[in-house]
């Protein structure tokens, strides 16, 4: 799988209340009609501070994971298209401080815990 994962900043001002409000019933809706051609997932996870003290420069993680490189170039070039990308820029607008908004290539390792665990290597 090849994945993106982007890290979005909400607007200044904007509660994080009503920015997951509007990310998960028009943002959200937006990406799904034009991830869907070549996307295989498409997640957003809100982040929320641990103790007062955390820092949050960022307000979601985006993840975005397609079958290979292939599948992705032909999704970002419809995303490129004018249609596709003004709707998605306006919206954008409205919702993040873009100027913050940073977007990563992922490579993924995944420790199997259970096997692990299975066979014995963990103890609690």
């Amino acid at each position: 799988m090849f994945s993106t994962i982007t890290l979005l900043k909400r607007k200044p001002g904007l509660s994080m209340e009503a920015f997951i409000a509007h990310y998960e019933t028009v943002h959200a809706r937006i990406g799904e009609t034009y991830l869907a051609q070549g996307a295989l997932r498409y997640v957003r996870r809100y982040l929320h501070p641990a103790d007062e003290a955390a820092d949050k420069p960022y307000d979601v993680v985006l993840e975005i994971g397609f079958a290979d490189r292939d599948a992705y170039d032909r999704t970002l070039a419809v995303l490129r298209e004018p249609g596709p990308a003004a709707e998605i820029a306006a919206d954008e607008e409205r919702l993040f401080d873009r100027s913050h908004n940073r977007m990563f290539f992922v490579e993924e390792h995944q420790s199997d815990l259970a096997a692990i665990r299975a066979a014995g290597g963990m103890t609690a």
